[in-house]
C-alpha cells in the first residue's frame, strides 16, 4: 500500500502561524495539500498562509463555531484529509506555592480548555467532515489526525500540574478516539515532543545561551529539536497508512527530571 496521497486535498493546522504548526503546514503544502492555517495571530498566520498558497482562519480552538469555520474553509479547497492539532499553551505554577496558596483554578481550567478540550473540539469537527469524503484507497482511508501532546504527559515537572494534566488527557484519548474513528476510516496518532526550539523561548543572546544549556540535558543529540524535525513525524503519522492509535515521543531520548 503506498503512502496516503495528499495531492488536491486540504488540511487544517492549528497553531500554524509559528513553531511546530508552521513547520507542519509547510510540509503539508509541499506534499500537495491546501492548508488552512488556524491561529489567533493574524499577522504571522496570514504571512505563512500566503507563502504556502493556503488560507488563514482566525481560530480559538475551544470554539465550536471557529472549528466549523476552519473545516468549511478547508473543504472548499479540497477534500479534508488531515488535521494537525498544534495549538497549545502552558502556565507554570505549583499546586500549592511557597506562600501556601493553591494554584488558581481558573488558570488550570483555561489550560485544559485550550490544550485538551480545544484539541477534541477541532478533532471532532474535522473527523465529521472527513467521514463525508470518498475513501482514498482500498482500505477505506478518509483522513488522518495528529494531536500534539508533550513529554510532560509522562515526565511532568514541578509547576506543570495544569500543562501535564492537559497533555496527559490528549494521550489518554488517542486510543479510544482511534477506535471510534476506525468506522469512518480516519487514523489518529499523537506526538509527544520534548524540548523543541519554538518562539516560546524568546529571541536574542540570552535566549540562545539558555537553549544551549537546556539542550545539554537531552540524551542525543545534545540540543533542542527543531519544528521541522517534529513535522517529519507529523507527516509520517499522516501518510503512513498503517500508523494508527499511537503516541510517539519525539524528544532525543530525554527523560525530564523533577525540575
Amino acid at each position: 500500500m503506498p503512502r496516503m496521497n495528499l495531492e488536491g486535498s486540504s488540511a487544517i493546522v492549528t497553531g500554524g502561524a509559528s513553531g511546530i504548526g508552521e513547520a507542519s503546514a509547510r510540509q503539508l503544502a509541499a506534499a500537495g495539500s491546501r492548508v488552512v492555517v488556524a491561529d489567533l495571530n493574524e499577522e504571522k498566520g496570514q504571512a505563512v498562509a500566503s507563502e504556502i498558497g493556503g488560507l488563514f482562519v482566525k481560530c480559538d480552538v475551544s470554539s465550536v463555531e471557529d472549528a466549523q469555520a476552519c473545516v468549511a474553509a478547508a473543504s472548499e479547497m479540497g477534500p479534508l484529509r488531515a488535521l494537525v492539532n498544534s495549538a497549545g499553551i502552558g502556565s507554570a505554577g505549583r499546586t500549592v506555592n511557597r506562600a501556601g496558596e493553591p494554584f488558581d483554578l481558573s488558570t488550570f481550567e483555561f489550560v485544559i480548555k485550550v490544550n485538551l478540550i480545544g484539541s477534541f473540539n477541532m478533532l471532532a469537527q474535522a473527523a465529521a467532515a472527513m467521514a463525508k469524503t470518498d475513501p482514498v484507497d482500498e482500505d477505506g482511508t478518509r483522513g488522518a489526525i495528529v494531536n500534539m501532546a508533550s513529554v510532560a504527559a509522562f515526565d511532568g515537572q514541578i509547576g506543570q500540574c495544569a500543562y501535564s494534566a492537559s497533555k496527559g488527557g490528549v494521550v489518554g484519548m488517542t486510543l479510544p478516539i482511534a477506535r471510534d474513528l476506525a468506522a469512518v476510516g480516519v487514523r489518529v496518532n499523537t506526538i509527544a515532543p520534548g524540548l523543541i526550539d519554538t518562539p516560546i523561548y524568546g529571541e536574542g543572546e540570552a535566549s540562545e545561551a539558555f537553549k544551549a544549556n537546556l539542550g545539554q540535558s537531552v540524551l542525543f543529540p545534545k540540543r533542542l529539536g527543531s519544528g521541522e524535525e517534529l513535522a517529519f513525524t507529523v507527516m509520517e503519522c499522516i501518510t503512513n497508512p498503517y500508523l494508527n492509535a499511537e503516541t510517539i515521543r519525539m524528544d532525543g531520548g530525554i527523560r525530564m527530571p523533577p525540575k
